[in-house]
């Protein structure tokens, strides 16, 4: 179907084209353009660019790589006059060399450090685990009910500051063997931060919270699943980040004294051959690991509150 056009006499000739592209509201072509090409004002290569924030990119770079500068001019001026401590220069060349192949396998006692890193993150990963399947309940029962915070509260606070060490012994002497014992030292020393924050986390939920569950009659599930655990995760999260640091902290120290595989062996091992400079890599490797670790917990699970 056509459409006629009209127009007054005192208006401009109007071409049929353009007459219709108005009628029907579609966007206008440039003249110039081919049937595929929008108008200029349309293009989105033109649109405007947000300027790159340089100060808070060199901001961001700047102040860690001076601080790695200055750990590494500290080590080579400590390392001026010689000794037996390594120089930056020799302990790269060893890494370069240790990393190349940090997977082999040349018996039980003579493996790579991949493996040995390996080895220790499945402990921390069992020790954790277990640690956190007590531990949180734990918390809740605490900060939920007054006599079970009576009678606990003296008991975390007499084992809590315990060395890592100390545990140890009494591992082996249960478990007659070197990895559980690790894995007990470890679930042992990283429980105590997720049962005291969330305890605290549930003494702090507001009263009010606690009364509308009473009105309405809510189920003890019901009253942590849907009022305590939102409001005592932010105190939760903080005790599971806590305690993945310590279990990091403790595998190194346990492994030392059990033997066997892991990164904490590899050290007391290097350190038997003399091989300072492989202890000194280990630092950095036990040192980057516990980093990635907090990492990759904060993305899994962010802040809140």
């Amino acid at each position: 179907m056509v459409s006629a056009v009209f127009h007054s006499p005192g208006d401009p000739p109007v071409e049929p084209a353009a007459a219709a592209v108005a009628a029907s509201g579609a966007t206008p072509r440039d003249a110039t353009a081919g049937p595929d090409r929008i108008s200029p004002r349309a293009d989105p290569a033109k649109a405007p660019r947000v300027p790159v924030d340089w100060r808070a990119v060199w901001m961001r770079v700047l102040p860690p790589a001076a601080g790695l500068g200055l750990l590494w001019l500290v080590w080579f001026l400590a390392t001026l006059k010689g000794g037996a401590f390594p120089t930056p220069g020799a302990t790269w060349e060893a890494a370069v060399k240790l990393f190349a192949d940090p997977f082999y396998r040349n018996g039980p006692n003579d493996q790579g450090i991949g493996w040995n890193v390996l080895y220790s993150l499945q402990r921390v990963g069992v020790g954790f685990g277990l640690a956190a399947a007590v531990g949180i309940p734990l918390g809740f029962v605490i900060g939920r009910f007054e006599f079970a915070s009576r009678m606990l509260s003296p008991l975390i606070s007499l084992l809590k500051p315990v060395s890592p060490l100390a545990w140890l012994p009494i591992g082996l002497l249960v478990f007659k063997s070197a990895n559980p014992a690790a894995i007990w030292t470890i679930f042992i020393c990283s429980i105590w931060p997720m049962v005291v924050n969330t305890a605290v986390g549930v003494q702090r939920v507001p009263q009010d919270y606690l009364n509308v569950a009473r009105v309405l009659q809510l189920s003890e599930w019901k009253l942590v699943t849907r009022i305590l655990l939102p409001a005592v995760l932010p105190y939760m999260l903080t005790g599971v980040r806590l305690s993945v640091g310590t279990a990091w902290l403790v595998i190194v120290a346990a492994e030392m004294l059990t033997g066997g595989v892991g990164i904490g062996f590899w050290v007391w091992d290097e350190w038997n051959n003399l091989n300072v400079q492989h202890i000194i890599i280990a630092i950095f490797v036990i040192g980057i690991v516990g980093m990635l670790l907090e990492w990759v917990l904060i993305k899994l699970i962010p802040p809140t509150g």
